[in-house]
């Protein structure tokens, strides 16, 4: 039970923060570099998917969790269209919002069950895609993936203790494409030029 309730904070809070710090990068900077907007509204449609998917299941904490997300990586796909990015990048979003409502108007919990695990793959391909081949990701938040990461780790230990393969199945996805995408991410960083260091000289130099 005690280990059932950790994982339920744990997943809720994560889902609910963690796409916050991209949002807020993106409001500060302005800009859009690196930032799938595509990735951005397959999340949102993904999300409604784990929404109704919990909802379905009777996990209120899935639904909760997934929910919110939504919102916040619709603000996401709003906010990256209006400073930067393009409609023309919608390639998996409009395809994927037919796929998941073909599958639950067909399968129900079942017709869910098989295609939400492969979600997060169709959400998470468009950020590699743009992470591997734009030069510039200024505006990719790393610490939006970094919890992507820690979110897809807390619900694999959920869904194992669930016994809910769609769940651990997504979990495994989500580790594997957030991870890629933090380490474009980090490679990047550890490019950018490095400001000069003041030395005695310098600063003799300067006055």
């Amino acid at each position: 039970m005690h280990r059932m309730m950790l994982f339920t904070i744990l997943a809720t809070v994560l889902g609910l923060v963690r796409a916050v710090p991209q949002c807020l990068r993106l409001l500060r900077a302005r800009q859009a570099h690196g930032v799938s907007v595509d990735t951005a509204a397959t999340s949102t449609i993904v999300s409604c998917g784990w929404a109704t998917y919990g909802l379905l299941t009777n996990q209120p904490t899935i639904g909760f969790a997934s929910g919110a997300s939504a919102l916040i990586f619709a603000s996401i796909t709003v906010l990256a269209l209006r400073f930067g990015r393009r409609v023309n990048e919608f390639k998996i979003a409009p395809v994927w919002l037919v796929v998941l409502l073909l599958a639950v108007s067909t399968g129900g919990i079942t017709g869910l069950s098989v295609v939400l695990p492969i979600s997060v793959l169709a959400a998470n391909i468009p950020q590699l895609w743009v992470a591997s081949r734009e030069g510039n990701l200024n505006d990719l938040s790393l610490g939006t993936w970094l919890l992507a990461l820690a979110e897809g780790m807390v619900w694999g230990g959920y869904g194992l203790v669930q016994g809910d393969l769609s769940v651990i199945t997504s979990s495994g996805f989500q580790v594997a494409t957030s991870g890629l995408i933090v380490a474009f991410k980090l490679a990047h960083m550890a490019k950018r030029p490095k400001p000069p260091e003041l030395t005695l000289h310098t600063l003799g130099e300067e006055r």
